[in-house]
């Protein structure tokens, strides 16, 4: 008997040495990871995807509603999402929901907004704090559809039917184990065995049961049980973090065992170890109990810790842009800046923005019309949610950002496309009629009809929105409309050189008044199109401009 302890010592000895070293190389891998991402445009990732994250962000918005959301055709008109990508250098899911709910949602909590202020100017004068809290945040780590704070507000809806179940089979491994070693009796092996087999199934289908429950519970747990760790890290709220690590360390001690899995060597060790003793099983309604309990100090806890960091995040999107600048706001006045770029293109031309009153923006295609009003719109964007601009200078009024630009990716399915057009556009004036001050987009101003109805219902509705409070962009080819507005908007355009050498040429620079050059058939000279059709455009072109008739 004494071979039989020394051998399963031995083993168990063995076992502890190997995860014990595992998670000493997994520690020292994992810091070097951050040391290399910071600073650096961030990776894609196999978790925060946008269907998890906008599911997480509207559960949000039921509890917490906001003054304005951006809403789904804004979001898409504006490629929001690779906005997102571009400043997402979170390490846990609750930094990445954290920061996709602030980007679609303009808050009307001051004391939260100064919060994750305190937050910014913390960790970027603390290198090594930041490093620090980003280590145990990525120790938190990411899982799409963790429904955290789901399953936080009804706790004891989910409980476990038939714990004494668990707790039996749980246990029975230990009991066998003891009797073999005692006995020596074949028949305690065979039950042993019996009990390995029984666990497992067991465990596994009701693992697959409670999917969503039990990466809930994991998460949650991990967050909880990593909460001491992270309130001796150097933070704005290090008193509050150590308080409610206190309250909640019931649930943090069951975080060794009862761990959300990220697919490490050393929690695959642990995985096997709760089929065994099915312990997640049967700390499940000791953990529930404890959260009822204890349910605001946790949602408190995955607050702070999602707002540090995405807090992080902007500051590392902050490093890797050729320069930003905070907003200032007003209460009266649209938006001035200076060096204002967008924030996707690699090589980005600033230009100004001086946009107090209503403003059509003209040029051909490919000028940089639509790029200029969606960098406006995303810098308006910016400045409101997460406190940054793109740009030299920004000093704005605070309102919505509505558009209506890429409705080949229209959400009015089934819809024509001038149906859908005039459908997007009616969502801008209901929110304009609210008597609230909204930025609104517009590129190819009902572009899908006839020319006559279309300069007709544009000016009509450019006249509307110009007498409202509201402000608008109105990118269009069409000259007439330049023409029967320009007593009462501003015009700017953007231009276009035509060579035979190199074609057309763009210098995306802004300039003031409406657009004048007519390239578009010197152009066709360029493509060697028969002299024929070039003369006869030409004549054509001269004769509308003369008599204002075809």
């Amino acid at each position: 008997m004494s071979k039989q302890w020394l051998l399963i010592t031995s083993m168990l000895l063995l076992s502890l040495c190997l995860y014990l070293g595992i998670q000493s190389w997994e520690k020292r891998k994992l810091k070097e990871k951050i040391r290399k991402e910071w600073g650096i445009h961030p990776r894609g990732s196999r978790f925060d995807k946008e269907e998890s994250l906008k599911a997480a962000w509207l559960n949000y918005e039921e509890q917490h509603p906001s003054d304005f959301k951006i809403d789904d055709i804004t979001w898409n008109d504006l490629d929001m999402a690779r906005v997102f990508e571009l400043l997402n250098n979170t390490k846990s899911s609750l930094g990445a929901e954290n920061l996709y709910r602030l980007l679609r949602s303009f808050a009307n909590d001051s004391k939260g907004v100064a919060e994750f202020q305190e937050y910014l100017d913390f960790y970027e004068g603390d290198d090594q704090a930041r490093s620090k809290i980003q280590y145990v945040l990525a120790k938190i780590g990411k899982r799409d559809r963790n429904q955290l704070t789901v399953y936080l507000n009804q706790p004891q809806a989910n409980k476990l039917g038939n714990p004494w179940l668990y707790y039996c089979l749980g246990v029975a491994p230990l009991v066998l184990l003891g009797a073999l070693i005692i006995s020596q009796n074949s028949l305690f092996l065979l039950g042993l065995i019996a009990n390995v087999v029984t666990n497992s199934i067991v465990y596994l289908i009701k693992k697959q049961q409670l999917e969503r429950e039990l990466l809930s519970m994991s998460y949650l747990v991990n967050m909880i049980a990593l909460a001491k760790e992270a309130s001796q890290v150097s933070h704005p709220c290090q008193g509050e973090l150590k308080e409610l690590s206190k309250k909640l360390k019931t649930v943090g001690k069951l975080g060794f065992i009862f761990r959300f899995k990220s697919g490490s060597e050393s929690e695959m060790f642990l995985e096997y170890l709760n089929i065994l003793f099915m312990v997640p099983l049967i700390s499940y309604n000791v953990v529930i109990n404890k959260i009822s309990t204890f349910q605001n100090e946790a949602l408190r806890l995955a607050e702070i810790l999602g707002k540090t960091d995405s807090a992080i995040a902007v500051l590392n999107f902050k490093k890797i842009m050729p320069y930003t600048s905070p907003p200032s706001f007003a209460t009266e006045g649209g938006i001035s800046s200076q060096g204002m770029y967008h924030p996707l293109l690699s090589q980005a031309v600033a230009n100004e923005v001086q946009w107090h009153k209503t403003t059509l923006v003209t040029g051909s295609n490919a000028s940089g019309k639509s790029t200029y009003l969606k960098a406006v719109a995303i810098n308006g964007i910016l400045a409101q949610t997460i406190g940054l601009t793109c740009s030299r200078s920004w000093q704005m009024k605070p309102g919505a950002v509505l558009s209506s630009m890429a409705l080949e990716d229209s959400l009015f399915e089934g819809d024509s496309y001038f149906v859908a057009e005039i459908k997007s556009v009616k969502r801008i004036i209901e929110k304009v009629k609210g008597q609230e001050t909204c930025y609104c987009f517009v590129d190819e101003i009902l572009r899908g009809t006839n020319t006559v109805e279309r300069i007709s219902a544009s000016s009509a509705i450019v006249n509307w929105l110009r007498a409202s409070q509201s402000l608008a962009f109105i990118a269009t080819h069409d000259i007439e409309l330049t023409e029967l507005l320009k007593d009462h908007c501003e015009n700017i355009h953007f231009s276009e050189t035509v060579t035979e050498d190199q074609g057309v040429t763009f210098d995306y620079v802004l300039r003031h008044g409406p657009a004048k050059s007519r390239n578009a058939i010197q152009l066709l000279s360029v493509m060697a199109y028969p002299k024929s059709i070039i003369a006869e455009a030409e004549n054509r072109a001269q004769h509308f401009e003369k008599t204002r008739k075809w």
